[in-house]
Parts: structure tokens; sequence; C-alpha cells
């Protein structure tokens, strides 16, 4: 192998540049010649490709975002855009790929490789921490620290005007920020697609008139909860105690932005230096995680068709502290 291209794919996470630099870094080191490929499945079809350096990777570890960009390519669903993709990819003299992203990147890494033989690597680059195969993905841990800062502040106004915050937080499908961000945020409530039944726990809670007029809470919801997030629950909890002094914050896009933390370039350091050693080994349609702080490589199949789970014992941890 003498060429690879590397890709950021999906929604951007804090980490990725850190990703991209070790990338580059460990191919040239290597002798191997390292091609970006700009926004990624899309850039594919456009043959977006630029050859990188070492100094193309320079200054780039604490950026958050992505420096090749991201973008969604209904073209590539299909088995055409797939096709146009491979063919540029193999008249670019690409032999290899790094993709880095979350499921559906995953997915359309396996597509290419199922049809047209491009071995793959893929990081795990998603605030969700959904993925399976890893213990964190790439951005996590700066997502998590982004919204229990932003919480720390809320809880300042809420105490001093004895209110009621529901804070919005993203995952859609997986409650790993939720749980994580209620747990470290003190909250009283945490709201996760996994978790059903915490509104019998959050009446129970209010049904407490002293608690419900001299003290302040904040419930921590996840976006995919059973309940359809914040805007949702802050409706259902005015209905049943219209006294109740309720206050909706929705952090939104602000967990994936922002400079990734220590932990996060170290991982995302760590996992792009070991994809480009697994290519060099004639690993293909793979995935690299960190297992117990061990290195693992995990199929395509697997990180894509099964479903990592939030620890049921911090679930219930968070039951008892909230009391």
């Amino acid at each position: 192998m003498k060429k690879i291209g590397v890709y950021t794919s999906g929604g951007d996470a804090p980490g990725m540049n850190a990703c991209v630099r070790a990338v580059v870094r460990t191919a040239i080191y290597n002798g191997l010649e390292v091609v970006g490929i700009r926004r990624g499945y899309q850039g594919m079809i456009d043959s977006d490709f630029d050859r990188m350096e070492t100094r193309s990777v320079a200054n780039i570890i604490q950026r958050g975002g992505t420096i090749l960009k991201t973008a969604r390519c209904e073209e590539f669903r299909t088995p055409e855009g797939r096709a146009k993709a491979a063919i540029n990819l193999k008249n670019a003299g690409i032999e290899g790929l790094v993709c880095i992203g979350g499921n559906g990147s995953y997915a359309g890494a396996l597509a290419l490789y199922n049809e047209h033989q491009i071995p793959t690597i893929g990081l795990p680059g998603t605030i969700d921490n959904d993925l399976y195969g890893t213990d964190y993905t790439i951005g996590y841990d700066t997502a998590i620290n982004t919204a229990v800062d932003a919480i720390d502040k809320i809880r300042d106004t809420a105490d001093s005007h004895n209110r009621v915050f529901l804070v919005e937080v993203m995952g859609r499908d997986a409650g790993f920020i939720g749980i994580s961000v209620g747990i470290s945020g003190g909250a009283e409530g945490i709201f996760i697609p996994e978790q059903e039944g915490e509104m019998d726990k959050i009446i129970e809670h209010f049904d407490h008139t002293e608690r419900r007029t001299k003290a302040f809470s904040i419930i921590v919801v996840a976006e995919g909860d059973e309940y359809g997030g914040a805007t949702a629950l802050h409706n259902v909890l005015k209905d049943r105690y219209p006294d109740l002094n309720v206050r909706t914050t929705i952090l939104g896009h602000i967990q994936r932005g922002g400079s990734p933390t220590a932990q996060d370039r170290v991982l995302a350091s760590r996992l792009g230096y070991e994809a480009v050693l697994a290519l060099l080994r004639g690993e293909g349609s793979k995935a690299v995680g960190i297992e117990r702080g061990n290195v693992v490589l995990t199929s395509f199949e697997d990180a894509i068709g099964k479903r990592k789970k939030v620890d049921q014992d911090l679930i219930t941890m968070a039951e008892v502290l909230a009391r």
C-alpha cells in the first residue's frame, strides 16, 4: 500500500482534527502518501481530493469541527453513486481509507468495501458515544464537559429564583450524554431513551409541596426520551403543576463545538495512529476502538448492528443520588 485517503463524515465532533492529524503524520512516517477527502462521501463523488503533508495538519489539534468538512450525500446511498466514488478513488491511486464518523459513516464504508473491495478502517467520531466496539467515542468527553459547564451556570440562576430547569442535551437514540451530564450536574431527574417510567419518579418528587415551592431542580432530558424532549416535558409539568416555575433550555449544537478536551485529543490521536497500522497490516472493513484501555478491532457489521447499552448501574446510582 502506497497511498491512503482520510475523510470525516456525519456529524462533526471535537477531536476529529486531532484524529486527522494522527492519521496523516503516522502515514507519512511509514512512507505512505495521504490524500484528504473533503466533505466525506460527497467529496469522493466529486473527486475533491487534496494531498496532505505534515505541515497540512500543523496547529489543528486544538481546533473543534473538521478541517476536511463533512456533508450529506444522497447520491452515495445508491450503487451508482458508490461506483462513481470507487472509480474516482482508484483513479487517484488511493488503495485504502480511514473513515472518521459514526454509524451511518461506517455503513457507507462497509458498502464500499463489499461492492468495490476498498479496505477501510473506521474511527468512532461522534459525541453520542453510541458505537459498539469502543468504550468512548471521539468528541464525547468534550460534549459532556460543555453540557456540564452550561448546567453549572444554569444552576446559579435556578437557585436564585427557585426555578425548575429542564435542560435538553443531545441523544436522539442513546442516553450516554444524558446520564453522564445528569450525574455530574447533580440533576434531580434524568430522562433518556433507554429508561421508561421516569415521569413517575418526577411526579413523586414534585407532589411534595415544599419541594415544589421552595427548592430548585435541574432535570436533564435527552432529545430522544419517551416524551419527545424537554419542550414536551415542560408542557406535561405545567399542566400538572400550574404553580411550578419551569424554564427550559435546549443546549443543541453547542455540544458539538469547541476545543476538544485533553482526553479527546489523546483518544483521537491513539485511534488515528492505530488505524494506519491496521491498514498496513492488511486489515479492512473494521473499526478501531478502545476497550478497557486496550486497542480492539470490530467488524463494521458488528459496529453497525450491535447495540451499545448505557450501564444500568449508572442509572440506578443516578436515581439514588437524586433523592
